[in-house]
């Protein structure tokens, strides 16, 4: 597998009837606020033909499934593989969004599907300096724009986003990394794209005007100097923190406050250092800040597991949580956890699905009563995804509304 971590290593008469319509609710397959299906799509990202799959949601409360529904044709190529922390898929964080993006690292593509047809749109390029055959290309997005970052050439384009989906490229912007490494993660909110460099360092640019232009606050992150180099990025809700997974031995975390428009130095949390219950996790490359914003779903790509972390906005800091059970077939077929997206708009997210390089979707019962919390594998997991021949990348519609 492409990926920086191989040089890391690292409950009368009436009361039956009640009965019944409690038992109906609970037989009825989870839905929206809008009733509309959830739908997990993917960039299956592969080699000699690539295809965003889509599952339906489905199941019983606390017994959920995934089931397959058709694939999209991108037309494009991936190449099996690359950083973690880049996301390959994107879609605006609303229940109205009508497009999904979709990178093709291979043949260096942008494909659009309309979400309610599941068709394809339209397929859309950069320029010729922009190539992400090695570790892939991530994609961040607003209503106006897409920004996508191409990890060999290290630029980042930026395309307008047009009605039906389509994309007109406007530019590119070439960027230097501080120790020689290539772009991973990307996230934005409002005027602000945050990206992480997979060799310690971190920077963010203004977007205000369409074309990236840098807050001229590149930094090694705090964990640099111990080899812990921020790959995967979230950021919170009222865009006051950008949240960094670390690509390192024990899981890490980092936080920068950005409320000033400019990143912070990142504050280093060590996942399991004051609970040492939470310490088979290894790495922590991907990360998803569940929909109230108050806990913290951790990758730990290297050994299977999922960790989760309490988040505090008010401060930015980060507690222990709790840690999954390893999930099924590790390394029997799959080898390494990949993106973590919630099932639900509201709460913990109640389901979190996991891709699982290696062609299939782990799925998580959540529970959290706000200071404790467990997360279980479901019967039906894992879900097998056969035109992928390394899943790191999934999108859930409707999305986490930031």
């Amino acid at each position: 597998m492409k990926n920086f971590l191989a040089i890391l290593v690292v409950a009368t008469l009436a009361t039956p009837v009640l009965v019944r319509a409690a038992d109906k609710a609970k037989s009825s397959p989870p839905s929206s606020p809008s009733g509309s299906p959830i739908y997990v799509f993917t960039n299956d990202d592969g080699t000699t033909h690539s295809y965003s799959s889509v599952y339906e949601a489905g199941g019983t409360q606390g017994a959920p499934t995934l089931t397959y529904q058709q694939s999209i044709n991108t037309t494009g190529l991936g190449i099996g593989g690359g950083f973690f922390g880049t996301p390959r898929l994107a879609m605006l964080p609303s229940s109205s969004a009508q497009c999904l993006y979709v990178s093709d690292a291979g043949t260096g593509d942008i494909a659009a599907v309309n979400i309610a047809a599941q068709t394809l749109a339209g397929t859309f390029m950069g320029s010729s300096n922009d190539v992400g055959t090695s570790n892939g290309i991530g994609l961040a997005l607003n209503q106006t724009y897409l920004y996508a970052g191409y990890t060999l050439s290290n630029t980042i384009a930026t395309f307008a986003v047009e009605p039906g989906c389509q994309l007109n490229f406007l530019g590119d912007i070439s960027v230097t990394p501080l120790n020689g490494g290539y772009i991973a993660g990307m996230a934005l909110h409002g005027n602000i794209l945050v990206v992480t460099y997979i060799d310690g360092s971190i920077q963010s640019f203004n977007i205000s005007n369409g074309i990236p232009i840098s807050n001229n606050d590149e930094q090694n992150s705090a964990g640099y100097s111990q080899a812990y180099f921020p790959d995967g990025v979230d950021i919170t809700s009222d865009g006051h923190w950008a949240i960094f997974a670390d690509a390192s031995v024990p899981p890490v975390i980092e936080v920068s406050d950005i409320s000033s428009g400019k990143l912070a130095p990142t504050a280093m949390y060590l996942l399991g250092e004051a609970t040492r219950s939470i310490t088979p996790g290894v790495n922590s490359t991907t990360v998803r800040l569940s929909p109230d914003g108050t806990l913290l779903y951790v990758g730990n790509s290297q050994t299977g597991y999922v960790t989760a972390a309490f988040f505090f906005n008010g401060t930015g800091k980060v507690l222990n949580g709790c840690i999954s059970p390893q999930l099924k077939n590790f390394y029997n077929p799959w080898s390494y956890v990949g993106d973590l997206e919630t099932r639900d708009t509201t709460g913990s997210g109640n389901v979190l699905y996991v891709a699982e390089f290696g062609s299939s979707i782990g799925i998580l019962n959540v529970m959290s009563s706000g200071t404790t919390c467990t997360m279980t594998e479901a019967a039906s997991s894992p879900v097998t995804d056969d035109l992928s021949p390394g899943l790191l990348n999934i999108k859930v519609f409707p999305p986490r509304p930031y």
